[in-house]
């Protein structure tokens, strides 16, 4: 299974072959302007028809089903870093949402007709490294506007199938991990964060999110070394720190298990242009 690096991306186009499962750290918005998607996510099949929105967490691996025939198709996507997403001041039920195991689907006309307009601007403005900040203020409004127009329809906002459960204290746990994962932190210090007992807390972030507390964690710090790797001239040493990891040792053994070779290859076979190390501030 591919694991791409989270990252502002927008594209739009015909949808793209996927023969693989990927996965990526990302939220990650498709709106079908011609022609529809099928996915395969989160041992699901899920369609977003013509003329529809969806988001979800595609952190959950996913991949697109091909159409028994070939045909043409216009989507628009926009992918969303999700640790740029959780450091949004979002109502709570927003990012409850967000990181769920569900899929939103609503109708586009919902949302508002002009989205569709955005996803040029956008593409010029992230390709060209021009107002990204806009592109993600403009994007926060996306997702909230989808948000909307699914309570305003009605449709159930739960995670767990049948289930009502309060999911603030999941929406709480995934906040605390994204912003202090470079630190020295346990899952009994993120459960703390919600004020919850260890064991009940790993239990619902799983039920709600598919993953561990423990393999959250992980995630986050593993992408972060990947994004040391590639754009700093930093030591393994001094990422394995910067990351969270605590030693180089630590940091090779999940780094090698997670991406099938050691942070060294990782950077040697990837790295397309001289890193640059970070100025202190």
């Amino acid at each position: 299974m591919d694991v791409e690096e989270p990252a502002l991306w927008v594209h739009r186009g015909s949808a793209p072959p996927m023969r693989e499962f990927h996965r990526h750290d990302d939220v990650e918005v498709n709106v079908t302007v011609r022609g529809s998607l099928e996915y395969l996510l989160g041992g699901r099949r899920v369609t977003v028809p013509e003329g529809h929105t969806a988001l979800f967490w595609a952190a959950v691996p996913h991949r697109l089903v091909p159409p028994e025939e070939p045909r043409d198709s216009d989507i628009c996507w926009i992918h969303l870093p999700l640790s740029t997403v959780l450091g949004w001041t979002l109502p709570e039920g927003a990012v409850a949402r967000i990181v769920s195991h569900g899929v939103v689907v609503v109708p586009t006309a919902a949302v508002g007709e002009h989205v569709v307009a955005q996803f040029g601007t956008w593409q010029r403005d992230v390709s060209s490294s021009r107002s990204t900040g806009t592109v993600l203020l403009e994007g926060q409004a996306l997702l909230l506007r989808i948000l909307a127009a699914e309570s305003s329809a009605g449709a159930a906002a739960d995670a767990l199938p049948g289930s009502r459960t309060d999911l603030r204290p999941v929406a709480r746990m995934a906040r605390f991990t994204a912003e202090n994962f470079r630190s020295d932190i346990s899952t009994a210090d993120i459960a703390r964060a919600a004020n919850l007992n260890p064991n009940y807390a790993t239990t619902l972030f799983r039920s709600a999110v598919g993953v561990t507390l423990g393999e959250q964690l992980l995630r986050h710090r593993i992408a972060e070394a990947q994004r040391l790797l590639l754009t700093t001239t930093l030591t393994t040493a001094a990422v394995a720190h910067a990351a969270g990891f605590g030693s180089g040792s630590s940091l090779y053994a999940h780094f090698s298990k997670a991406c099938g070779c050691s942070p060294g290859a990782y950077r040697a076979t990837r790295a397309v242009t001289p890193p640059v190390t970070p100025r202190r501030s």
